[in-house]
């Protein structure tokens, strides 16, 4: 498994369906100077994806709020992807979801993040947070049988905003309006002291 995590953001041209709306050429780059939460699923009308989908779409417009694009990606056609999103949420579908999703039918996006389940063709629960310099901050990868936590990937934006403004660092379950950490020699005790 390859560390994106301080790395350009691997560039990609794919066919993407955003709401109803087929998008031939969507390029990953065109997103640069904002910040990027991309996520890899494994398969559309499965049993957890489901629940991820509509999870982030719940919290989009926090997401938006913060300056963060978020873009999804799995290995199945746009097809697909655009008859999931005319599919009901109580039949299994994610009608509602505002975001768009990336086909990947070469597997070559799901290849280059490192996130490919080996033969099986379909992509691990990866979540890739992109900064505005196009360099991965944050990556974390789950089992297929493991959903995400979309608090979290919110914390984690959260943090990496923080620090940019305030070249501090965030302590282990830091939220946002918790003490940091300044990056002098005094800065672990001043943290502990109080």
């Amino acid at each position: 498994m390859s560390v994106l995590v301080g790395k350009q953001a691997p560039d990609f041209t794919a066919t993407a369906v955003k709401s109803n709306e087929i998008i031939e050429n969507f390029t990953l780059s065109d997103f640069k100077g904002k910040y990027v939460l991309l996520f890899f699923y494994p398969l559309d009308f499965t049993f957890v994806c489901p629940t991820e989908l509509h999870a982030f779409n719940d919290k989009l417009d926090e997401f938006n709020s913060r300056g963060v694009e978020v873009i999804a990606v799995s290995t199945d056609s746009h097809f697909s992807h655009a008859a999931w999103l005319n599919t009901p949420k109580k039949n299994g579908g994610i009608e509602g979801v505002r975001y768009p999703l990336v086909a990947d039918l070469t597997h070559k996006i799901t290849a280059d993040y490192d996130v490919m389940v080996e033969g099986e063709g379909i992509a691990y629960r990866g979540l890739f947070l992109i900064d505005r310099d196009f360099v991965v901050r944050h990556q974390v990868v789950n089992d297929n049988s493991l959903g995400r936590s979309v608090e979290e990937a919110l914390r984690m934006v959260d943090a990496l905003q923080f620090t940019e403004e305030h070249g501090e660092v965030c302590p282990a379950d830091w939220h946002k309006g918790d003490k940091s950490m300044k990056t002098s020699a005094d800065g672990l005790k001043e943290y502990f002291s109080e």
